[in-house]
């Protein structure tokens, strides 16, 4: 079973859909909302095929929140190799 899905803002999520809300991370959430924005057919912006603003800074928001866990996890790495030195 594939878990992983392209998105919109060109790269891959896990699919976390089959988790309780709960369970499902923050990214997934507000890219799985982003998502949803744009497939709905009454919405003004996908009616005049313009871009959803919203939906935009929700992905944003995600792209942020994993860029900044990867340089927490890269600078985590560093200080234990640091450690691990002394």
């Amino acid at each position: 079973m594939n878990d992983l899905k392209f998105t919109t803002a060109g790269d891959y999520m896990k699919d976390e859909s089959h988790l309780p809300v709960s369970e499902q991370s923050l990214v997934f959430r507000l890219r799985k909302r982003a998502e949803i924005r744009r497939q709905i057919k009454d919405r003004k912006s996908v009616q005049e095929g313009a871009p959803d603003r919203i939906a935009n800074l929700l992905e944003e928001a995600a792209n942020e929140i994993e860029s900044l866990k990867k340089q927490v996890t890269a600078l985590t790495v560093v200080l234990d190799v640091e450690r691990n030195m002394k």
